[in-house]
């Protein structure tokens, strides 16, 4: 008589478990970083179209001799973030016939956090005040990594 083993096929309880510990492990080291990242990249975003807006006023100077159009207005109109745009931070500007100061503001659309402001003037000088949690500004530089360095 012969005696037939039984093959099992599939897995233990104990190998499911360290399965799920290490993708677990793997998840709590990758996750930040990844969301790190993607701020980052949607800071990048601002910044970009910060200094878009402030080629976009330099030209209007040398057009029109004046930041400002005769209603006392930026010659470039501010930008507003809205969810389908892909926008990250409203662009808002102040200025006199002889300086201007633009300013990008997280808005809370589209996953972006709030608490990040970029400004810059007519003479590119470049600023970040970051109150974001974990995130530092710089008094000197767009800030666009967690330590504060640009």
């Amino acid at each position: 008589m012969k005696i037939q083993r039984q093959r099992n096929l599939g897995f233990t309880l104990i190998e499911m478990m360290i399965t799920v510990a290490i993708v677990g492990v793997l998840a709590a080291i990758a996750l930040p970083s990844y969301n790190d990242y993607v701020v980052r990249s949607k800071i990048i975003d601002g910044t970009t179209k910060l200094g878009d807006f402030r080629a976009q006023m330099e030209k209007a100077f040398l057009d029109n001799r004046s930041y400002i159009d005769p209603g006392g207005k930026c010659w470039v109109a501010d930008v507003t973030a809205v969810a389908k745009d892909g926008n990250f931070f409203n662009i808002a500007c102040v200025g006199t016939a002889i300086t201007y100061t633009i300013t990008a503001t997280s808005a809370t659309v589209n996953g972006m956090p709030t608490g990040f402001t970029y400004t810059v003037n007519e003479t590119n000088a470049k600023k970040s005040t970051i109150t974001a949690s974990g995130w530092s500004g710089n008094g000197s530089c767009w800030a666009v990594r967690k330590d504060g360095s640009c």
